[in-house]
């Protein structure tokens, strides 16, 4: 039998590497000395060579999967933020526009033992390093308030510090955004304020998901969600952009995440010399567009084809969300934070 000294030992030279690798855990978490030695070495081998997929990965015959404790706050009650990031030619675009984002939400939910800005980005790094992610990939990175002692929701059991999990997939954008998508209305209504501020990029997407399922049983890529008063705020995952006599405009961000993506593509509207108005839209204004978008760092710029049954324009894509999409292409090859070399 080992001992719990030995199993430290040999513990302390491999754990940053799983740190990096996805999930900042405490290391009382791990009931089994002996079982858990074998991982650490098992996933001491798999870093330096037997890289096939990621979270959860397959080395030779054996599973490794990292993993949350049952007890964290984001298992508990979806008490987490999080981040999308894009890998594009060893660049992470807009990291520190998605890290002040990830900071300040974190903040509003009053977050103890938040883990430094360094660290954070030194996770992130290592994890595309070790994994060879440098271009298509994409990060959820998530904070949650970190690990309770006894289940239930007061952030007072909550003594071990946030967890960080840095959670990298090989994944394109996830829209047709070539052919185009489809779009339906939500009977759910988007979050007020009032409830619980947008602003705040909390991981508690059951407003979200109830408007997914009403796409996904309509058979459409994404919902509008509607603020209380009956004005289009985002979809259930994007904000919305349409163009009416060249016009480019989208709904305020009162009731909608104001998003990274969303503030490149109102950039970029200014510099093609468009004219961006950013006020409250109807959804009959969204019916009657010549042409919609929408933007998102899992799906970049997604023309929308056809809202609620009626096609959008001429049912095509139209000139301006084209040249739009090129300026996006071309600010992504040369903008964002390079992958250093450890």
């Amino acid at each position: 039998m080992l001992s719990r000294d030995h199993f430290m030992k040999c513990w302390s030279k491999v754990y940053p590497f799983i740190t990096c690798l996805g999930v900042m855990q405490d290391k009382k978490d791990f009931p089994s000395l002996q079982s858990h030695l074998f991982l650490c070495l098992l996933m001491k081998r798999f870093l330096f060579g037997l890289v096939t997929n990621f979270y959860p990965v397959t080395v030779q015959r054996f599973s490794v999967t990292l993993k949350v404790s049952v007890f964290d706050s984001v298992v508990q009650g979806g008490d987490s933020v999080w981040e999308g990031l894009r890998i594009y030619n060893r660049k992470v675009f807009k990291l520190e526009e998605h890290l002040d984002r990830l900071f300040d939400s974190a903040k509003a939910l009053a977050f103890n033992n938040v883990p430094t800005r360094d660290y954070v980005k030194d996770a992130i790094f290592k994890t595309l390093i070790r994994n060879g992610m440098f271009n298509n990939s994409h990060i959820r990175l998530s904070l949650t308030r970190g690990k309770k002692v006894t289940s239930g929701m007061s952030p007072g059991f909550n003594l071990y510090g946030c967890t960080l999990i840095v959670l990298a997939e090989w994944k394109p954008p996830v829209y047709d955004n070539t052919g185009g998508i489809t779009l339906v209305t939500a009977t759910t209504r988007r979050n007020s304020p009032n409830n619980l501020d947008s602003k705040i990029h909390h991981n508690n997407l059951l407003n979200n998901i109830l408007a997914k399922i009403e796409g996904n049983n309509a058979n459409a890529d994404d919902a509008i969600m509607l603020d209380k008063d009956g004005y289009v705020s985002e979809t259930n995952a994007t904000n919305i952009f349409l163009v009416k006599k060249g016009i480019v405009m989208t709904p305020h961000a009162d009731y909608c995440l104001p998003g990274i993506t969303r503030a490149t593509v109102m950039e970029l509207v200014k510099k093609e010399n468009l004219v961006l108005e950013e006020r409250r839209i109807s959804l009959s204004e969204f019916h009657t567009a010549d042409e919609v978008w929408t933007t998102g760092t899992m799906g970049e710029l997604s023309p929308v084809l056809k809202i609620d049954g009626r096609v959008v324009g001429d049912g095509t894509v139209g000139p301006i969300t084209k040249r739009l999409q090129n300026s996006f292409k071309k600010l992504t090859e040369g903008l964002g934070v390079p992958i250093p070399t450890y």
